[in-house]
């Protein structure tokens, strides 16, 4: 096993907790192959761990265990145990969550998400893809019922010189030749279809989910979400509002939250396909009314630069669904960006509701699922934030 040397900047931020070591912190490497297995120390020669090595992406260590130990089949098989045991302890009413987390779960780079008796996986750096082969003969010994689908097209792994996949790697036990990649899942009582090779990031977003229940328990009346992707939110209002008006802008979208709207025989529904920022501001000028509104964007911030620009547009939406809200209505609003971070959203809000002249309280401050777990110590494993709002005239 080759050493990797690292600076006391590096040792510091392992010994904080955090897995990453960025190559301006790697102060000796040896010639080795990407995705190698690592011992990591400092210029004192002083052991601190091991991990897998990346010869191409800027982060170039990514720990793995802090004591001396193989990374070999029993180290795979321990930590997916324990990923599997998390997961029995927090999910309920769902055949589909995330199995395994990366950082969160002591396997950074790796996501493991499952739908009813498929495992999709998502190995992103090249450590966790020279491991694969491993990693699903584990999975296959744990989930014997479970079919195993390659999600490889992330953009992440452009940064680490890895090919894009897409594949079959493990059929579920009983499939013909011709393997059939589509299957139906249920969250919180609700039915959604999952096209595995298809599907945003691996099928679904799975973080949402319980956030989609908070949200239904919260709403009434006539009901708007915008930013919609195929339902997840909008079908939860459904059972709990009069009507839901959602908005998405994608044509593959809207097409499957129609499907996933018949699934559930969910009448109350009807999907737009428009950009939620025109509607939003259309339905302003027309002073149309909700009771409830839902605001789920994309990612308005993918790096620190963007951040000033990702609040304006945060509290430009959040202005407009405030105005079309009834006194004591309910806002659901969130944003899934890292860079953003809570109190500069609740900024953004506030100053967003002194414009609109609205009084905010905040009902629940949310993050994401439990099966996304946060590690205090990892930043990063932090991204999600929902507020549920009620929103009254002001004072």
């Amino acid at each position: 096993m080759s050493t990797v040397t690292i600076s006391r900047r590096g040792a510091e931020r392992i010994a904080a907790g955090h897995p990453w070591v960025y190559r301006s912190d790697v102060f000796h490497a040896p010639e080795t192959a990407g995705g190698e297995v690592v011992r990591v120390q400092d210029k004192r020669t002083r052991f601190l761990g091991v991990a897998h090595y990346s010869a191409a992406s800027e982060i170039a260590v990514r720990m793995l265990a802090t004591r001396d130990r193989s990374i070999d089949r029993a180290f795979f098989r321990e930590m997916l145990e324990q990923a599997r045991t998390h997961r029995q302890n927090v999910v309920k009413d769902s055949d589909a969550y995330r199995l395994v987390s990366s950082e969160a779960d002591g396997l950074p780079a790796l996501i493991v998400d499952r739908y009813a008796n498929w495992l999709a996986l998502q190995t992103l750096d090249q450590g966790m893809d020279r491991s694969q082969s491993l990693i699903v003969d584990v999975l296959r010994e744990m989930f014997p019922e479970c079919g195993i689908y390659e999600r490889n097209e992330a953009a992440v792994r452009r940064l680490e010189k890895l090919p894009a996949r897409a594949q079959v790697l493990s059929p579920q036990a009983g499939d013909p030749p011709s393997i059939e990649t589509k299957t139906e899942v249920t969250m919180n009582g609700l039915r959604f279809a999952v096209d595995l090779a298809a599907g945003q990031k691996t099928g679904l977003f799975l973080d949402q989910r319980e956030n989609y229940r908070a949200a239904a328990q919260y709403a009434r009346g006539r009901a708007l979400d915008c930013f919609a992707y195929t339902g997840g939110f909008a079908l939860h209002l459904a059972r709990a509002c009069e009507s839901v008006e959602a908005i998405e802008s994608s044509v593959d979208a809207i097409a499957a939250a129609q499907a996933n709207s018949a699934l559930n025989g969910a009448g109350n529904v009807r999907f737009l396909e428009a950009s939620a920022f025109d509607v939003l501001k259309r339905y302003d000028d027309e002073r149309r009314a909700f009771d409830t509104i839902v605001l789920d964007p994309p990612a308005f911030a993918r790096g620190r630069r963007q951040v000033e620009d990702a609040l304006r547009g945060y509290k430009e939406i959040n202005l407009r669904a405030m105005k079309l809200l009834e006194p004591g209505g309910t806002l659901v609003t969130c944003t899934c960006s890292h860079h953003i971070g809570e109190p500069d959203f609740l900024e953004a809000i506030a100053a967003a509701s002194l414009d609109a002249r609205r009084r905010i309280t905040v009902l629940e401050r949310r993050t994401q699922s439990a099966d996304h777990p946060i590690v205090l110590t990892i930043p990063e494993t932090l991204y999600l934030k929902c507020l549920i709002l009620r929103v009254d005239r002001a004072l």
